[in-house]
């Protein structure tokens, strides 16, 4: 699920570059390995749409009022019952990542963070996210971690195109 990357929102996220390049990597593989590819847009008539190179390699785009995404009717029902890990990534860490990761938490999902593919205007607001989503049992991996365990296994025929993104 990827959070927020939004046009007028961007510019403003610290090291903002290395986090939508992480936020790619991650959509890549995803679609490399056929993981499903979500994403939110938080009031995109005042924020603007989704960065278009995130827009492009999503499966659904979820437009939102609520900080919390689990908070508007149609998200929950829309994500895959067979897939109950979910995966976050995005932006602002503090507000709509944090708060859509606890709602996916208490809606019964088991939910991990791409600690490297999160920001927010300030560095201190994504490590005060990351500490309370881990109090909260979401554990924090990196892309790399999560490209390995959607891979499984050096003789799965992509993953010489996933080590190839990876690197």
């Amino acid at each position: 699920l990827v959070v927020d990357v939004q046009e007028r929102l961007h510019p403003a996220i610290h090291d903002g570059a290395r986090v939508l390049e992480e936020v790619l990597r991650l959509v890549r593989v995803a679609r490399l390995l056929g993981v499903p590819v979500f994403a939110t847009e938080h009031a995109p008539q005042a924020i603007g749409p989704l960065l278009p190179g995130v827009a492009a390699l999503t499966d659904r785009i979820f437009r939102k009022t609520h900080f919390d995404a689990c908070g508007e009717a149609e998200f929950l029902p829309a994500l895959p019952r067979e897939r109950p890990d979910i995966l976050v990534c995005g932006t602002e860490a503090h507000v709509c990542v944090l708060q859509t990761a606890l709602g996916l938490r208490a809606a019964g999902r088991r939910v991990r963070v791409a600690r490297d593919a999160i920001g927010s205007r300030r560095p201190a607001s994504v490590a005060a996210a990351l500490d309370r989503m881990g109090r909260h049992g979401i554990e924090a991996v990196t892309v790399e971690m999560a490209a390995f365990e959607w891979t499984r296994d050096a003789a799965d025929p992509r993953f010489k195109d996933v080590l190839r993104l990876v690197k």
